[in-house]
């Protein structure tokens, strides 16, 4: 089990940090939580054996999904009339669909692989969720959701204590085998069966990290090995 901190605190000036929106955040490597279990039994000291792992994720930070805060990662996403960049000239408690943290209007893709739903309304990948008003894609800010991503509730938004993360996670494997199977002594034969992500649970490692871009966890997987040992 783990648990990773990573706060970004930019430059200071005389040795004092500057005030919010510009702030410490954490990066997208921040994960509150995560563990990895595994159980594996086997009767007989030369015979078959079974084995069953089980990882939790909290969540990585996923920075880039728009939220509604006046805070450094979400101005590029709020309206002027809640503090956000001057830029937007949306009524107050509407958001731009666009990334928080470059300001890049986000494509119809990129909004389907976050999951984003606005008033129930999903984008797909060639058609963008929201309402387009003044060249944006905008949703209001209580209406903005997510299947993939946690999204803070409105104004409840923190860089450093509570960042939009990716939803958090369960995942199973399961494999089953047999080191040696003829039980020879010097050449072996070995047989594995295993399935990755049992339930087939459809989620995401990252969204537009800065460091590898977009990951959606391994789909179920079958694998079959034999092995010839010597």
């Amino acid at each position: 089990m783990s648990s990773v901190a990573a706060r970004f605190f930019p430059p200071t000036v005389s040795g004092i940090a500057p005030p919010p929106p510009a702030g410490v955040f954490r990066i997208d490597h921040d994960e509150v939580f995560n563990q990895t279990t595994h159980i594996q039994y086997q009767p007989f000291r030369r015979g078959p054996w079974l084995g069953f792992n089980w990882r939790y994720d909290s969540g990585l930070v996923a920075g880039a999904t728009p939220c509604l805060a006046i805070t450094a990662t979400c101005s590029f996403s709020t309206s002027a009339a809640d503090g956000g960049s001057a830029a937007n000239t949306f009524p107050s408690g509407d958001i731009a669909l666009r990334s928080a943290i470059s300001g890049l209007t986000l494509t119809a893709d990129q909004m389907f692989e976050a999951g984003l739903t606005c008033t129930g309304v999903a984008a797909t990948p060639t058609m963008p969720t929201g309402q387009l008003v003044n060249g944006f894609y905008v949703c209001p800010a209580s209406q903005l959701r997510s299947t993939l991503v946690k999204i803070p509730a409105v104004n409840t938004e923190n860089d450093d204590h509570n960042p939009q993360r990716i939803t958090s996670r369960s995942l199973f494997d399961l494999a089953a085998g047999h080191d040696n199977i003829f039980r020879g002594d010097r050449y072996k034969w070995s047989l594995r069966f295993t399935v990755i992500n049992l339930t087939n649970k459809v989620a995401l490692y990252n969204f537009l990290s800065t460091f590898s871009g977009t990951h959606y966890v391994t789909p179920r997987t079958e694998t079959v090995e034999l092995g010839f040992h010597f």
